[in-house]
């Protein structure tokens, strides 16, 4: 049933918040990726069934969400209005969680969250939850993705609902304006100044895009928000294209995605939208017009560009174009189109519904609001945080996160993906925003932040970057095309210790020029995690070259191994792991290696967790090239 006005609108609120309140106690289970791929689905069944053999049906039911966030612990229960979260739960567990939590009201420890010995039955509780600020993610974990109505009991489309009938276009771009909000996607521009140009842009017909074509190695967050909360992307589009003008958007994400959009979540929560009147013809009765299509990509990294998705759309090869086109005049199908990140039309409805000056209450002068961050690698919480813009960095890595697992030492902290670059463990107190991370040779990226540990070598991690970008560049322009086959081949040689000293400058003079003369950010930034590791971690590539170790480990031909005869418990975890049978050692008993096996992959290093295997120079160096 299409909705006709503004006063269908509120009975359609009021009916779904009595729907929801039938039930007095909510079981969400997360299904997130994580959870998913953990057994989530048979997680929730087991729970359903027990409810009903318990005769709970009455008082309870068993939703599925998005993410709740803390990957760690998959897959996770959280019941409300408790605020109870268990983690690593599995099907057998569900007759505890029922009888003894739903029925009787007390705690199964053993699924609770620990701080030591100590359990943390409540979210409030947890320092992972209770440190982060929620707005782009204020209800993924919390409404059932699949159902319209549930989002709408939580507030969904009121913010569009406000801007339609009491804003008129001018204000809105104003309100967005006054918020700070800057892109999300990675760029950061001004969102208020973007729309206002489109806005003012000639034409009548334009087009709203969300950027969901998240290709960061470490970076899931839009996936969350597309599976978890697809109505907070659809909402802050419309009030986005009612503003501007356009009657026409579109979604591209990835293929790769099949939970967030193929299977359920985002395409089905646009054709809800659509039946309920809130996408299509004269929406709630007005002259304002708006409908979302899908559009896929296959892949390919450059799409995250503006315009190369922009021509992916098209049906066109996605080649970035000369950045004095401005999308805003000349965008897809080279008319006015404003294109946002996923987590910026999130975070829309927000500053609509509560105001600019809430949402810039968080954050710093310049960077205002929060941020979401993929939080991954060798730290003990993985999962989806969100914060307050200008926080420190220690704050998201040992408060939120937990620090580094298995007792390790912090060694640093990328972020911003190949964009980006790496922040040392020295740096702990650099605010999270986009000025700061700039100025320490980093970049704040689309959110992704992988916590490393001694174990990553610097130099092995430039060459990570610059193999995933040269598979990845469209190969439009020679400077990147070009650039980085030389600079792979480069760092390839100094991994394998036959690098040179004037390598380094010669790689410093091939990044220069990338960044000078490559037409899109693709190229222009693929310098930027090897430069910042010649500015943080200069003295890897010095003892690469000359004294050929890889203090890391990491590069085979410059590293051996050994086991320190005080630490090593025989604990025989690395033993089957030795895919060489270099290990030699009987469990409760010191362990060696017997080095003439040894090819020095260094599994046993990172799988260590008593810290008793040791990296040393290789016995016989390799040849040095001429």
């Amino acid at each position: 049933m299409a909705l006709k006005n503004r006063d269908d609108f509120e009975r359609y609120v009021n009916a779904c918040l009595e729907k929801r309140s039938t039930k007095k106690i909510r079981v969400l289970v997360c299904h997130g990726q994580g959870c998913a791929v953990r057994g989530a689905q048979g997680l929730l069944k087991a729970l359903e069934d027990e409810i009903k053999a318990q005769g709970l049906d009455g008082q309870a039911e068993v939703v599925p969400t998005g993410c709740h966030g803390l990957c760690s612990i998959a897959p996770s229960v959280i019941i409300e209005p408790q605020g109870v979260l268990y983690g690593n739960v599995k099907p057998e567990d569900a007759k505890k969680i029922i009888v003894k939590t739903i029925k009787s009201g007390a705690i199964v420890e053993e699924l609770c969250v620990k701080e030591g010995d100590k359990p943390l039955p409540y979210i409030q509780d947890i320092p992972f939850f209770a440190n982060q600020t929620r707005i782009a993610l204020r209800n993924v974990g919390k409404i059932n993705p699949y159902e319209i109505d549930d989002a709408i009991a939580s507030g969904a489309y009121q913010g569009f609902v406000k801007a339609l009938f009491e804003m008129t276009p001018e204000k809105i771009i104003e309100e967005v304006s006054l918020s700070g909000l800057r892109g999300r996607g990675g760029a950061g521009f001004p969102t208020g100044r973007k729309w206002a140009s489109c806005r003012k842009a000639k034409g009548d017909r334009k087009f709203v895009v969300c950027n969901g074509d998240e290709g960061d190695p470490g970076a899931f967050k839009d996936r969350a928000l597309m599976h978890g909360d697809p109505h907070a992307i659809i909402e802050g589009m419309l009030i986005g294209a009612y503003a501007v003008g356009a009657r026409e958007g579109f979604i591209f994400t990835r293929d790769e995605y099949p939970l967030a959009v193929h299977i359920y979540s985002l395409k089905k929560a646009i054709e809800d939208a659509r039946r309920l009147g809130l996408l299509g013809e004269r929406i709630l009765g007005t002259d304002f017009s708006f409908d979302i299509e899908l559009a896929f990509g296959g892949g390919a990294y450059v799409c995250g560009e503006s315009s190369a998705l922009m021509r992916s759309i098209e049906g066109k090869p996605p080649e970035p174009r000369a950045k004095y086109i401005h999308g805003t005049e000349k965008g897809l199908f080279d008319l006015p189109t404003v294109l946002n990140n996923c987590e910026s039309w999130a975070d829309v409805p927000f500053i609509i519904l509560k105001g600019a000056k809430v949402f810039a209450s968080f954050g710093t002068e310049k960077s205002k609001g929060t941020k979401v961050f993929s939080v991954s690698g060798a730290i003990k919480n993985i999962g989806l945080v969100e914060m307050p813009m200008g926080v420190p960095l220690g704050k998201v890595v040992m408060d939120v996160g937990g620090g580094v697992r298995n007792g390790r030492q912090l060694k640093a902290v990328q972020t911003g993906g190949p964009s980006g670059g790496v922040v040392p463990a020295s740096m702990l107190d650099l605010p999270l925003d986009f000025e700061s991370l700039q100025s320490a040779s980093s970049a704040l990226g689309s959110g992704g932040m992988i916590v490393l540990d001694y174990t990553t070598c610097m130099v092995s991690l430039a060459l990570y970057f610059v193999r995933f970008l040269l598979d990845e560049s469209c190969g439009k322009c020679t400077p990147c095309r070009e650039g980085l086959v030389q600079m792979e081949k480069v760092l390839s040689r100094i991994c394998e210790g036959k690098g040179r000293m004037s390598d380094i400058e010669k790689l410093k003079e091939l990044g220069g020029a990338m960044k000078l003369s490559c037409l899109c950010d693709l190229g222009r930034s693929a310098p930027n995690p090897l430069f910042a590791t010649f500015k943080h971690f200069y003295n890897e590539y010095i003892e690469h070259i000359q004294e050929g170790f890889c203090r890391a480990g990491q590069c085979r031909d410059l590293c051996s191994f050994n086991i320190k005869e005080g630490a090593c418990d025989g604990c025989h975890e690395c033993v089957p792991l030795c895919h060489k049978g270099a290990i030699f050692g009987e469990e409760g008993k010191v362990h060696y290696i017997d080095k003439t096996l040894c090819d020095s992959c260094g599994d046993c290093l990172r799988v260590c967790t008593r810290n008793a295997i040791v990296v040393e120079k290789p016995i016989v160096r390799k040849a040095m090239e001429a």
